[in-house]
């Protein structure tokens, strides 16, 4: 006798599919992971540092320093 009680095409309840979508999750989680370092190691352009430093000049003389 077999399971009808899933809808055709969702995967059967139970052990198998949620360890499925567990690693799933957890290869998600790691590429992620994987670009967000990437991005956080890439240098900032130094038009950008020039904006920062500009716009701290300018606060500190705002402040009378």
């Amino acid at each position: 006798m077999t399971d009808n009680s899933n809808p055709p095409g969702k995967p059967p309840k139970g052990g198998a599919s949620l360890e499925e979508a567990r690693l799933r999750q957890q290869a998600i989680g790691v590429k992620l992971r994987h670009m967000f370092d990437e991005v956080v190691n890439e240098p900032v352009p130094d038009e950008f540092l020039d904006i920062l430093r500009r716009a701290d000049v300018r606060s500190a003389e705002g402040r009378g320093e």
